[in-house]
């Protein structure tokens, strides 16, 4: 069965990006060192990325995360989505609007206008679609931004939260929980590197 898991870095005071972001400063001030263990040497690091990636097949974001992935300063052919440790998957973008064009040409996208819950729905269908060719039980991966994921949370659409908790203390930036309806979690795995501390949760 296809599971929608939400998965970001987030530092210690809560915050997914540092102060000012934007599509020439994706992280914001400081927010690099929230993906410090996606480059990490070590294996436990090494891990959750490979099994984080292997298993999407379709990740959801958000408008405003795609503007800093798609522009100028994004990704590119070595820093991207598991960029050295899996296949390219399917993006779907939650969007008012889809743009009038994009950069990244080689990923398949997919703008959804209609809302959360749609787009979501679509990359289901997406992850179904490759999971029935190819065997494997690949799941909708929900990689940002932070609105998008607590909203998906409050939405009650998101079966398993992974949090990477770097060890950094950012002060501002964009926060990851604000205002969101209580939810019940079940703590399912917990791993400690140099760079972050891995932790899953089932969303009850």
């Amino acid at each position: 069965m296809t599971r929608i898991i939400a998965d970001i870095s987030v530092s210690l005071d809560g915050f997914v990006t540092g102060p000012d972001p934007g599509p020439d400063n994706g992280l914001g001030t400081g927010g690099e060192a929230l993906h410090t263990w996606a480059f990490s040497d070590d294996p436990d690091d090494r891990r959750y990325l490979r099994e984080g990636t292997a298993r999407s097949g379709a990740v959801v974001l958000g408008r405003h995360l795609f503007d800093v992935v798609d522009g100028p300063e994004g990704w590119d052919d070595t820093v991207g989505y598991g960029a050295s440790e899996v296949g390219k998957p399917a993006f779907v973008v939650v969007t008012n609007s889809p743009p009038q064009s994009v950069r990244l040409t080689d990923l398949d996208w997919t703008f959804v206008t209609t809302g959360l819950p749609d787009a979501v729905a679509a990359a289901r269908e997406r992850a179904e679609a490759v999971s029935s060719h190819s065997g494997k039980n690949l799941d909708v991966v929900l990689m940002g931004g932070g609105a998008t994921i607590c909203s998906a949370l409050d939405a009650g659409l998101v079966d398993a939260l992974t949090l990477h908790l770097a060890p950094v203390v950012l002060g501002a930036g964009t926060p990851l929980f604000t205002g969101t309806a209580p939810r019940t979690l079940v703590q399912r795995s917990v791993t400690s590197t140099s760079t972050a501390t891995h932790l899953t949760y089932d969303v009850l």
